[in-house]
């Protein structure tokens, strides 16, 4: 019986994302499913009954849920390029950041971007502190994961190209060169990567679009 890999996701999503940059880097095929989450379909209601959320991935009919959760289950089921360091140390410690990531620096960053007025420049503030232990974190390494890209380089994603459409379409800076030379030179070789740039979505000024008219076009829209 031939192996199925299918993938419930939305093209603009980087949890979606970060579960087609994994399968690309493993070699593994896969058919995928182009979620509306203003109606979403019943088969994604089935495989994730409890959040209701993309991404979902459905092996050989067994469904998993979240995009942390999900890369580990590739790294655990398919041979090949490792995305997990071998080393029990610091694959926790690839965990870690990569919950700091999701947990801290996601909110942190989108409320520095669209967040109440008079607290803009205090979440500017926090959020370029987030950043600044990513900073500390990648050091003189060329990815997170060393001298491969691994799973805290697929979980920073957003990091890596997100974070530019949020600040584009919300006029809010927050990654200078200047100030995080570090982690901007990550930026521009993670995007450029193998299996990680045919990953990205195409369509960039469709991204900023959207957020623009969920978001508004910064701290003094966001109320409104």
């Amino acid at each position: 019986m031939a192996e199925e890999v299918l993938l419930f996701g939305v093209w603009g999503s980087p949890f979606s994302r970060r579960v087609e940059m994994a399968l690309k880097l493993k070699g593994i095929q896969y058919k995928y499913f182009e979620e509306d989450l203003t109606n979403k379909s019943p088969t994604l209601l089935k495989y994730n009954p409890i959040h209701k959320k993309i991404p979902v991935l459905v092996h050989n009919g067994k469904p998993i849920a979240e995009s942390q959760v999900i890369l580990e289950y590739i790294d655990e089921t398919w041979k090949g390029y490792p995305i997990f360091p071998k080393d029990p140390y610091e694959r926790a410690n690839a965990r870690f950041w990569a919950k700091f990531i999701d947990e801290k620096c996601l909110p942190g960053i989108f409320n520095a971007c669209w967040g109440e007025e008079k607290q803009h420049e205090n979440a500017v503030k926090e959020a370029c502190e987030l950043l600044k232990h990513l900073e500390n974190e990648i050091g003189e390494k060329k990815y997170f994961g060393g001298e491969a890209i691994g799973f805290l380089d697929i979980v920073a994603n957003f990091i890596g190209f997100w974070l530019g459409i949020f600040e584009e379409a919300s006029g809010t800076k927050l990654l200078t060169r200047e100030e995080f030379p570090k982690l901007s030179n990550w930026v521009g070789v993670f995007v450029s990567s193998s299996g990680i740039k045919e990953n990205l979505p195409p369509a960039r000024d469709k991204l900023i679009a959207y957020f623009r008219s969920q978001f508004g076009t910064g701290s003094t829209d966001a109320t409104k």
